[in-house]
């Protein structure tokens, strides 16, 4: 049976679910093309051989989405805009069509008293900005801004709360510098030029979207504990600097207006005057995307990095092979707290999930009773943190639907409700209504 043991979440706290353009929209015969239909396009880079030209069937089907959001009870959505739908090569002439559909998605969510977050950008560059080089280019933050204005132009005076980049130090790191995600470019270290660019893409995005009358902006970065392999000084020593990569490279210019310090000889040359400032915008929350800690040590001594990942063990995993430990989402926000306080917006865990799979049975049943309890325990994580004083405002559940998962395709399941890649057929699964319940037992106040 489903955990129905009691979340004391704190009064007004708020769940809601999320997605991202190019893993569920598909109808890619209506955009232009992105970074990832050229890298998913080679073969065997999907795993299962599915596509995103028609993903989760989302932009034909977005009616049929907002009615289960409401059947969920959440308020607050979380999607993603797709910027060659808006401008098909990421610059000049503007789509009208593009523009409309995202019109009639956020009428249609207001119109369900749900509340839009708006993603500016979760990593589906246009593929001829890549042609120009991408993020290495400094001249795609001014195309940057140019999409975020024209989208605020026609949105902002709907939609409360915005996240101009999804995942700097994800999108810097798979796409740039080790070639796992598009545009599968392998740079190592040259690609900290990508890491500035996006962060100054996020201040430029910031300042276009507060200049049109956004009334709330903040970002969402994916974060993770660091726990050292052993308590060896190389060990503890390479933990130390991989956390300065991948979570201090992005929150300290975006808090304090700084690089970490132990990354300033890396990123001379690449900062102007001004940059800091720009990237420095005010926020009014900070998006943590959470999934798991990293355990890192010392990599051995033949290794291209200073670095190396290793496996956390005695923890159940999901079916991607990531470890499932909720106390370390605590163990984060509180620690984030105590490191940065009066730099401190309000927080919101933009994204939380996890991948487990299950098909419907005869009776039309998804049973998925660990995404259940995967849920349970990170809510009750947050919750902890919530009574230690740390100023958690909402979770959004990763993902609501089943997604085109990059280069898993639908190999690993992130939904709340199943979709059959062939023919869409969406079917809530025991985790939707788990979910459903939980929301509807809280105080009106909450979301």
């Amino acid at each position: 049976m489903p955990d129905r043991s009691p979340l004391a979440l704190p009064p007004g706290f708020r769940i809601g679910t999320a997605t991202s353009s190019f893993q569920v929209e598909g109808a890619a015969d209506s955009r232009g093309p992105s970074i990832w239909d050229t890298f998913t396009a080679t073969p065997g880079v999907v795993r299962d051989g599915t596509s995103g030209a028609t993903a989760s069937g989302h932009h034909d089907r977005y009616v049929e989405d907002i009615a289960l959001l409401a059947d969920l009870g959440v308020r607050d959505y979380r999607f993603s805009i797709s910027w060659p739908r808006v401008q098909p090569t990421g610059r000049g002439p503007v789509s009208t069509e593009g523009l409309d559909f995202y019109d009639r998605l956020v009428d249609e969510l207001l119109a369900a008293g749900i509340d839009p977050m708006v993603t500016l950008y979760h990593w589906d560059l246009p593929q001829a900005l890549e042609d120009d080089g991408g993020w290495l280019n400094r001249g795609t933050v001014d195309h940057f801004e140019s999409f975020a204005a024209v989208v605020a132009d026609r949105l902002a005076d709907r939609v409360r709360h915005w996240v101009p980049v999804n995942e700097p130090n994800v999108a810097t790191m798979f796409g740039y510098a080790v070639g796992l995600h598009a545009p599968g470019r392998r740079l190592m270290f040259d690609a900290l030029h990508v890491s500035h660019h996006l962060l100054l893409a996020h201040g430029r995005g910031a300042v276009a979207l507060r200049a049109a009358g956004a009334e709330s902006v903040g970002c969402a970065n994916h974060h993770a504990p660091m726990w050292p392999a052993t308590e060896d000084e190389a060990d503890v020593g390479a933990t130390k600097l991989f956390d300065a990569l991948w979570n201090g490279m992005f929150l300290e210019p975006m808090l304090l207006g700084r690089y970490p310090a132990d990354l300033q000889p890396l990123v001379e040359g690449l900062v102007r005057d001004g940059d800091l400032a720009t990237i420095r915008q005010p926020l009014d929350f900070y998006g943590i995307n959470y999934f798991m800690p990293m355990r890192v040590g010392a990599a051995p001594e033949d290794s291209d990095m200073f670095f190396a990942l290793y496996d956390l063990v005695g923890y159940p995993e999901t079916d991607f092979g990531w470890p499932v430990v909720p106390d370390a989402l605590r163990e984060w926000l509180i620690t984030f707290r105590a490191r940065y306080r009066a730099a401190l917006p309000p927080l919101v865990v933009t994204e939380c999930g996890a991948a487990y799979s299950g098909e419907p049975d005869a009776d039309g049943r998804v049973e998925d009773q660990a995404r259940i309890d995967y849920l349970h325990g990170h809510l009750e994580a947050v919750a902890a943190a919530c009574r230690r004083g740390v100023d958690v405002r909402a979770l959004y559940v990763w993902s609501l639907l089943d997604t085109f998962e990059w280069t898993e395709g639908y190999a690993q399941r992130f939904g709340l409700v199943h979709v059959d890649p062939v023919t869409q057929r969406r079917t809530p699964k025991e985790s939707f209504h788990w979910l459903a319940e939980l929301i509807a037992s809280q105080s009106p106040s909450v979301g």
